[in-house]
């Protein structure tokens, strides 16, 4: 493999299997980046920025139709945002910020070419045009199915077909991505076994081919279906067939934050994996059972057996479980240890005070993780519990889960990873960097108190997807006490909080990406400075096993978690016991 020196530009020589002329060297971490993939990276990245703009819009739309004082949008206008939401947020935003992640992951930290520029035209032409094309489908109004478009409810042939090619663009580059690494392993372009972020990426991408071939045996039919070609479309199969794509899709994304986590630990405080073989240990886990986590949209469901239902929500959903809980306390105990070693030994927590809190990307990865653990990781164990999903079944408490988990789990993450992406791979500096430090604060802050609102709600009974809770117009009182209210104010505050966080960003990539500096030739200018000495330096393939690790802060840390998991776990069972009067 050929060492590279920082400072250049094009090398005039082929470095690792690049053809001369086609990869520059970073002039901050002297990793090669394949000029094709880089081509990719920025192109995925802004359609990803455009998409997440729709989304956010749509989201403070819908919140202030849900908050009572305000109900801002008219019912058909309500479930038209409500899919386009949905779609945009879910799929559109997120699947191309992940296929951006893929081209970075392989070709750059693995020193390799891009496997097909044919490939990767390919895959962003068809994700590009199917979501438009549903996108259009929503606004013309004849497409109001939400993003689960359970049948018997149509669309336009036109709106299934925009999904399938999305899917099909996806799966090409995913293809792509696997092609990118059988070749770096064929021209041996790195040295011993994948990076621990290659290695997460790859456990995602083995993950996304099982999802999209969900997606292919449920929408293809469909499709054929909204065109009278097929008859009949079962809905209790189509449901349960659905939500391989509609669940999955979201383990895909758990698994590509989880790599981002270890990439943004060694990017901002030069963290490493505790344990390589325990991590990648933990990626296997997801590849094998996070899928099936799936099955608490399915739990009240009268076409799936008991005997699936107890096994899904037990055993395999521990062993998922267990492989977050294993990420859960590596990452920020990898943190602990980088501080530590940069002479932070104050107390249990002196590491963590003094990380670098004003670096965005540290900020927004550390929020990332805090909140997608103590908010998403705790409500989704307890909703996968059978008894206690019964009662939260379509309520609000579903949204108010999956928020933090996608938008305060995953999409802070990627927006964390951005204050990177943009200067290494755009080489251009951010705008407005105070700003910039206070965003992932912003959008964090917004969007837990929206989820607390959410599940707060829920918890009254408030239904999810429903335009009016009041049911105005109603023969019989009904509604909901002010408890419910209040919880529907908080969510419309939050959102709000979060969609200012979410427009902050979009301004300041757009403004940065189109009209900043740029630091062709020199170093990014650093997020923050470290006082004491070290240096952060991207990791290989080779663990750490054999170092001694004292985490003192990180165990008190997990201690909090795990009580704040048990707590909020018997107070729904509690709950659940003046539900079920049992004498």
């Amino acid at each position: 493999m050929t060492t590279i020196t920082v400072g250049g530009d094009i090398p005039a020589r082929p470095v690792g299997n690049h053809p001369a002329g086609t990869v520059r060297t970073c002039d901050t971490t002297s990793l090669p980046v394949c000029l094709t993939a880089e081509r990719f990276i920025k192109l995925h990245a802004v359609v990803a920025v455009v998409f997440l703009l729709v989304g956010g819009i749509g989201a403070l739309l819908l919140a202030l139709t849900r908050w009572p004082a305000v109900h801002l949008l008219s019912a058909p206008w309500y479930y038209r945002v409500l899919t386009l939401h949905g779609l945009n947020m879910l799929i559109f935003w997120i699947l191309n910020f992940e296929i951006a992640i893929l081209y970075f992951v392989g070709p750059v930290l693995l020193n390799c070419r891009l496997f097909s520029a044919k490939l990767a035209w390919l895959a962003f032409g068809l994700m590009l045009v199917g979501a438009l094309m549903v996108d259009v489908m929503i606004m013309a109004g004849n497409s109001d199915v939400l993003m689960t478009s359970y049948v018997p409810l149509r669309a336009h042939p036109l709106f299934y077909l925009g999904i399938i090619l999305m899917a099909v663009g996806s799966l090409v580059g995913v293809i792509n991505f696997f092609g990118t690494i059988y070749i770096a392993k064929r021209d041996h372009t790195y040295e011993g076994s994948v990076p621990l972020v290659v290695f997460g990426a790859i456990a995602a991408a083995m993950i996304a081919v099982g999802t999209l071939l969900h997606g292919a045996a449920a929408i293809v039919p469909t499709f054929f279906w909204s065109l009278g070609w097929i008859s009949n479309i079962d809905p209790s199969w189509y449901r349960s067939t659905w939500w391989g794509l509609g669940h999955m899709s979201q383990q895909v994304n758990v698994c590509a934050m989880v790599s981002v986590w270890y990439l943004l630990g060694t990017l901002t405080t030069g963290a490493k994996p505790l344990s390589q073989s325990v991590c990648r240990g933990a990626f296997v886990l997801y590849i094998l059972f996070i899928n099936l986590a799936s099955a608490h949209h399915l739990l009240v469901d009268p076409g799936v057996s008991a005997t699936w239902k107890i096994w899904n929500t037990s055993y395999a959903m521990y062993l998922a479980v267990l492989a977050s809980m294993i990420h859960g306390f590596t990452v920020p105990a990898s943190v602990e240890v980088a501080m530590r070693k940069k002479g932070y030994q104050n107390g249990l927590f002196g590491w963590l005070a003094a990380a670098p809190w004003s670096n965005p990307g540290f900020s927004g990865f550390f929020l990332s993780l805090v909140i997608f653990g103590f908010g998403g990781g705790i409500t989704g164990v307890v909703l996968g519990t059978q008894q206690i999903n019964i009662m939260a079944h379509n309520t609000l408490r579903i949204p108010g889960h999956f928020h933090v988990t996608v938008v305060g789990g995953t999409t802070l993450a990627f927006m964390a990873l951005t204050y990177y992406v943009v200067p290494l791979i755009f080489r251009k500096e951010f705008y407005a960097r105070a700003l910039c430090r206070l965003q992932p604060w912003i959008f964090g802050i917004g969007i837990t108190t929206m989820a607390i609102g959410m599940s707060f709600a829920g918890s009254y009974g408030v239904p999810r997807r429903h335009w009016d809770v009041e049911f105005s117009g109603a023969q019989f009182a009904t509604g909901f006490d002010s408890g419910a209210h209040v919880m529907l104010g908080l969510m419309g505050i939050g959102a709000t909080i979060a969609v200012i966080g979410l427009l902050l960003y979009v301004g300041l990539v757009v403004a940065t990406v189109f009209f900043g500096r740029s630091n062709a030739g020199h170093a990014m200018t650093p997020w923050h400075v470290e006082r004491n000495s070290g240096e952060a330096v991207l990791h290989g393939g080779h663990g750490a096993d054999h170092e001694e690790h004292h985490t003192p802060g990180t165990l008190v840390l997990t201690g909090v978690f795990l009580l704040s998991f048990a707590v909020y776990y018997f107070a729904n069972w509690k709950w659940l016991s003046d539900v079920w009067h049992v004498r």
